[in-house]
């Protein structure tokens, strides 16, 4: 089973490393382009364990409505509003304010 589990955190951090810079993804949405059983607590759980890997954008995925709620994985947890910042995001009480017209992959 761990050898399942990692093969589908590769294929989640293979998806988030496409993330454009100024842009954000959910994690729902990373869990429908994985497909599979994967949901989007899995992708949560995979981003949960990415935050030593700086190839891994995982300050770029955000919950559907655009909350910051991975940012306790984060070192200090501020660090994930200053990542978005830096690219341009608006970022109040933790939420995005630009969230819609940032997202990716479009549908």
């Amino acid at each position: 089973m761990t050898d399942n589990r990692e093969s589908i955190y590769d294929k989640i951090y293979k998806i988030v490393r496409q993330i454009p810079e100024g842009k954000v993804s959910t994690y729902g949405r990373i869990a429908e382009i994985v497909g599979g059983k994967t949901g989007a607590r899995m992708v949560g759980y995979a981003l949960n364990h990415a935050h030593l890997d700086e190839t891994i954008p995982a300050h770029r995925v955000v919950n559907r409505n655009g909350l910051l709620t991975g940012k306790a994985h984060f070192h200090p947890p501020e660090l994930m509003q200053q990542l978005l910042e830096n690219e341009g995001f608006v970022v109040e009480n933790d939420k995005i304010m630009n969230f819609e017209e940032n997202l990716w992959p479009e549908i």
